[in-house]
């Protein structure tokens, strides 16, 4: 939610909106809510109804209206709430443009400094350091971690208020003439032009047109910053008129810059700066070695520069720079905990965002939060900690601990939820028991110099180095790219069988549940099990019941897969003897063969399938549906296109016996986009929500969800002539360098990727495997490279596609996947 300050009324002046209902006029909206699932408190609240191919706000008035909701902003007709009286009901030609335009006449009311960012990389990162850098000076208000986009941006700028001095928002487009509309918003007066890359380069013509497009956010600056090392950026500047009427203040590694970097010297643990300025030298350091990172701060460096800060300041205030948590990490904790991390910034709007995360997950009812003193907020501690005790109890927080002097002093405020209070990290490891921390989940949110990492450290269930990231924000991007190939009337089941292809199993679902999928699928029944008692409940579909354990299915609400009269005839068994049914009959579906001969009925099975399943009270088809056996393979279109044909033939029999709505379903990921005419009521998304497809048209849109890694554990010298590993199999042909790492068989690790058949990814390298791999490690040729102890080891990943270590071991990324051991701890990441 975001806030307005405005009427319902003079909300529908500055849209240019009609009421097509209006009961109060005059009423305050406070917030702004786009998101039906974040809603929280509905009083003095406006909805906006937004329109996408992926969704539409109009679906969930309905819904809205029965929690409490009575401010609509809609863009056609509000046909589930039309006749209620006591609703204020703003209609205009398009939400987004109305949401835009709110946005620009909020700037407008404002006369401080203010600054726009854009660029392909570092955006979030130069906004989060110059607020690290001129926080004490300034009261800023600045973009919500990466809210830089058509619907981000205008939601940004409403948060600005009266107090505010000095603002910084950040930018993004994908596509031309977006720009255009940020720039009305924003009305930047400083701008700063990070640099140019190969992001979203699909939807422009050229690099030229991408720059000029993202420089529409600058014609009306005062003074533009940026790096002329960076060729089109220049070169298009240099071209328009339009700067040639403003200052511009590029940096350089050359001459060019009025800002020149002479060198750049990398220590183990911070970077030294020296520069020309105004022709006299000036040094400052970063705690950063990384060359992003160097780049992000000289941009921050040359801005404080211009405002005048002596250089001695500049140089403490970048000493102090901390990393920008661009995501939050869920964890397995102890005693049966999860832990969100987010210990690396705290600020009012971070929490707010930490907090919706929290709420997301379902696996536990209690939700404690261990947060430090918010620094820096340019509010008064009074109206910090109402603004906070307002969030933790709007978001129904069971517990507070508060670390610090200044939340301590206002733990009185807190009174009404359970807390404890303590006046530094080390106070609070000395004296607070870890034991009384049982089933629940956790945020942790710091400020840096509480050293939050110690507690993350407490918390974290121990387990070997070995990590498998799971990043949840790639996975809802592709869960999107599959929505948007269907009609919004074509529901999705989402595939978490076999701990979500090796990924987490209730992690995943609560991602899945929040964003709305229609169904779950997993493959046994204690799989499902277990989702029902981490929260979920959305409908689950049971691919391989086992007749032991229909009992277990009824009482939980499952649904098993009915694939043959021996598993019918039991199931009707257990169905008639359960107590359960006296409400609901069992949701079954019934599986099909038409073709993949592995499980389901034939065609010639179908009518007395249809006759038994008539005389069947206590059971319900919710759904029938079959496999297709090689929709991803081009070759094999024809058979595929048989499959597809006999299915519907057969789908014909049960629209004609049953009254009720059946939803009817065929197609798997591949078939989605190959394959409209398969889509029908329900498509099955199973590993291409994971980031695969076998199709690179397809593949481009995805995102890798897994990175699996580890570390090096010791470097050795070998010498020709020398043996490696168990077996001796490998014998080293000159005198080389390895590295023992942290990764074995045990792990998921193959072992037919030894001898040099599997590659893993140091140091931007792919390293060969040297001898046999081992149960708990195995050994890599690092011969040649810069490599330490401790350093990351990317078994999969981005960096190196899962799809290379399949083909290496001559089968398919699945298998890969649901190879990852369960004692390799999984890390959750979300952006944030």
């Amino acid at each position: 939610m975001h806030k307005s300050g405005y009427t319902i009324g003079k909300i529908r002046e500055i849209t240019g909106g009609k009421f097509l209902n209006s009961t109060n006029s005059g009423e305050a909206i406070n917030n702004i809510l786009i998101d039906s699932r974040r809603l929280v408190n509905p009083g003095n609240l406006l909805f906006v109804a937004l329109r996408s191919a992926k969704n539409d706000g109009h679906n969930f008035l309905g819904e809205l209206y029965e929690k409490g909701v009575r401010n609509f902003l809609v863009s056609k007709h509000p046909e589930q709430i039309a006749t209620k009286e006591d609703a204020n009901i703003v209609r205009v030609d398009h939400t987004l443009d109305a949401l835009q335009a709110l946005g620009a006449w909020h700037r407008r009311q404002f006369n401080i400094p203010v600054v726009g960012v854009t660029g392909s990389n570092g955006k979030t990162i130069v906004k989060e350091w110059l607020f690290q850098l001129l926080n004490d000076d300034y009261v800023i208000i600045r973009s919500p971690k990466s809210y830089n986009s058509q619907i981000g941006v205008p939601l940004s700028v409403l948060q600005m208020n009266h107090e505010h001095t000095l603002a910084i928002f950040e930018a993004g487009i994908s596509l031309p003439e977006e720009m255009g509309s940020l720039s009305k918003i924003i009305q930047p007066t400083l701008g700063i032009f990070t640099n140019i890359g190969e992001a979203h380069n699909e939807n422009f013509i050229s690099l030229p047109q991408k720059v000029g497009e993202k420089l529409k956010l600058f014609t009306k600056v005062d003074t533009l910053f940026y790096c002329s090392d960076h060729f089109p950026v220049r070169e298009q500047i240099i071209k328009s008129e339009v700067f040639s009427r403003q200052v511009v203040f590029p940096w350089s590694r050359g001459p060019d810059g009025q800002l020149q970097v002479k060198r750049v010297i990398k220590n183990q643990k911070d970077t030294q700066l020296f520069a020309s300025y105004k022709g006299e030298a000036v040094e400052t350091k970063i705690p950063f070695t990384d060359d992003a990172s160097i780049e992000n701060a000289i941009h921050c460096w040359m801005f404080m520069l211009f405002l005048g800060y002596e250089s001695l300041e500049i140089t403490r205030r970048m000493s102090r720079l901390t990393p920008v948590a661009m995501r939050l990490e869920l964890k397995e904790g102890i005693n049966n905990c999860s832990v969100v991390n987010d210990s690396y910034n705290s600020d009012v709007n971070s929490l707010a965002i930490a907090l919706d995360f929290l709420n997301q997950q379902k696996q536990h009812s209690k939700k404690t939060v261990i947060l430090s003193d918010i620094l820096q907020s340019g509010l008064s501690s009074y109206s910090l900690y109402q603004r906070v005790q307002e969030l933790l109890s709007e978001k129904k927080v069971t517990r507070l601990i508060g670390i610090g002097p200044e939340i301590s002093k206002q733990q009185a405020r807190f009174e009404e939820m359970d807390t404890r209070f303590f006046k530094d990290t080390n106070d609070f490891l000395t004296r607070f028991s870890l034991a009384s921390l049982n089933s629940e989940i956790i945020l942790l949110k710091g400020a840096r110099v509480f050293e939050f990492e110690r507690i993350d450290q407490m918390l974290q269930q121990q387990t070997h180095t070995t990590i498998l990231e799971i990043d949840l924000s790639a996975l809802l991007e592709n869960f999107n790219f599959f929505k948007s190939r269907v009609s919004p009337e074509t529901k999705i089941m989402a595939m978490v069988k076999a701990f979500s292809y090796g990924s987490g199993s209730y992690e995943i679902a609560n991602v899945l549940q929040y964003h709305r999928a229609d169904y779950l699928g997993v493959a046994y029944t204690d799989e499902g099990v277990e989702l029902r008692k981490a929260g979920i409940t959305l409908p689950l579909m049971v691919m391989n019941p086992e007749p032991h354990s229909f009992n277990t299915m009824i009482y939980h609400d499952l649904e098993p897969e009915v694939y043959s009269f021996r598993i019918l005839d039991l199931l009707v068994q257990a169905a008639e003897r359960s107590v359960v049914l006296e409400r609901n009959p069992v949701g079954i579906h019934i599986k099909l063969d038409t073709g993949m001969r592995r499980l389901g009925f034939d065609d010639k099975q179908v009518d007395d399938l249809i006759q038994r399943l008539r005389k069947a009270p206590f059971l319900k088809v919710k759904s029938v549906f079959s496999h297709l056996a090689v929709s991803d393979d081009p070759h094999q279109q024809e058979f595929t296109l048989e499959q597809i044909h006999c299915f519907q033939q057969m789908v014909q029999k049960f629209k004609d016996a049953f009254d009720h709505q059946i939803i009817f379903h065929i197609a798997n990921s591949a078939a989605i986009t190959r394959y409209p005419q398969a889509r029908m009521d329900m498509v099955r998304l199973g590993i291409g929500l994971y980031g695969i497809a076998t199709d690179n048209q397809v593949a481009r849109h995805l995102s890798a969800v897994s990175r699996l890694i580890t570390s090096v554990s010791q470097i050795k010298n070998v010498k020709k002539g020398e043996s490696v590993g168990y077996g001796r199999t490998f014998k080293a042909v000159n005198d080389m360098e390895i590295a023992t790492v942290a990764m074995g068989y045990a792990d998921g690790l193959s072992r037919k990727l030894g001898n040099g058949k599997g590659e893993l990814w140091l140091k931007g390298h792919k390293v060969p495997i040297v001898g046999n791999v081992c149960m708990d490690m195995c050994m890599v040729d690092i011969t040649g490279l810069d490599v330490n102890e401790g350093d990351e080891v990317v078994v999969f990943g981005p960096e190196h596609p899962v799809e290379n270590l399949a083909r290496n071991l001559e089968t398919i990324p699945y298998e890969v996947l649901t190879s990852v051991s369960a004692r390799v701890k999984r890390v959750y990441l979300q952006d944030s």
